[in-house]
């Protein structure tokens, strides 16, 4: 060290201070720091990321994981409607680098061709009935029960706006085939004329509604109730849309929502939940969008978040357009037959 301090020509520098001063370099904070400020990491910028409201928990374990394998990207994340995130890019024009829907049928019906040429599906969810657990009625509450308990003008019950999330319609669509499922002839045209004061824009924002107890029941996705720890109930797999195997039955519900344009409607048929993302032709950082993607795709890192947070992951999923993927996210999918 002395011939270190002679080399430097440090004689004029008390050798307590010197010995400090080389201390505090060599800890571990302090090389943490310097490898962090001479990082060669090129996936570095602003990462601008449209999710649905139902991905906000998994998506900030997601964020925050993506950061420290990435400490120079700052992630710009904007929560809404998955049908409102896809307009946030077709009609207000809006930058966005990835798109996380609830539904895949988002990302085919409103941005593909136009927007962006492939889809890939991650994740699966189904819905449930969440409660307060003062709500009203809430000892006569089952899985059978709910069809009565529900119309009672004694509670009040909510739901998402169909034209603006997929949760919303698939609410209806779940009313639907409760209507076939129990044979409750006109039981879905009542529920839908129901406390119509009680829509939002998206199912996170009922939260506080059941949480106050302004509304006793909610129709939300079963990961988002065992995310904020809420009580719910169990739909049958013949109605709660979480089971392929149940796609013919699930077909039988139908609606329309708003379409593209503007008096335009698309139909929404029944169908078992797949969760879904891609990135628009005009990303602004695109090559930190794939990155993001690919750690989204890794069973071991995204994936497995998703899976903690009650999602059931889609390992290697079958992608359509599999040729015009990026070549990071083909070894993470796999073609149609």
């Amino acid at each position: 060290m002395l011939i270190f301090a002679k080399k430097y020509n440090m004689k004029n520098i008390p050798i307590y201070l010197f010995i400090i001063t080389l201390m505090l370099s060599c800890h571990p904070s302090a090389q943490k720091e310097n490898q962090r400020n001479n990082s060669t990491d090129s996936i570095s910028g602003k990462l601008i990321v449209f999710h649905a409201g139902s991905l906000a928990v998994p998506f900030k374990e997601l964020a925050d994981s993506f950061k420290t394998l990435h400490p120079n990207i700052e992630i710009l994340a904007e929560a809404s409607g998955s049908v409102e995130c896809a307009r946030k890019i077709t009609e207000i024009k809006k930058p966005c680098d990835i798109l996380l829907s609830a539904d895949y049928k988002v990302i085919d019906n409103l941005l593909i061709p136009g927007f962006t040429n492939w889809n890939i599906p991650f994740a699966t969810n189904e819905m449930v009935i969440a409660y307060n657990p003062n709500a009203r009625k809430v000892n006569e509450m089952n899985s059978t029960s709910w069809t009565k308990l529900l119309l009672s003008k004694e509670v009040a019950y909510g739901r998402s706006d169909p034209d603006a999330d997929p949760c919303g319609y698939r609410t209806l669509l779940c009313l639907q085939l409760a209507e076939k499922h129990y044979g409750l002839k006109g039981f879905y045209e009542k529920m839908k004329a129901k406390d119509n004061q009680n829509i939002r824009p998206k199912e996170v924002d009922l939260l506080a509604l059941l949480e106050t107890g302004n509304i006793d029941y909610i129709f939300i996705y079963r990961s988002v109730a065992l995310q904020h720890h809420l009580k719910f109930i169990n739909l049958p797999q013949e109605i709660n849309l979480g089971n392929k195997d149940f796609a013919e039955i699930y077909a039988l519900a139908q609606l329309e929502v708003k379409g593209k344009k503007p008096g335009e409607k698309i139909k929404q048929t029944g169908e078992a939940m797949v969760y879904s993302f891609t990135i628009p032709y005009n990303a602004p950082n695109r090559k930190a969008a794939e990155a993001f993607a690919a750690f989204l795709m890794d069973s071991q890192k995204g994936l497995k978040i998703m899976e903690k947070n009650g999602q059931p992951p889609l390992t290697k999923p079958i992608v359509k357009n599999y040729d015009k993927l990026p070549e990071v996210l083909k070894k993470l999918t796999q073609k149609p037959n």
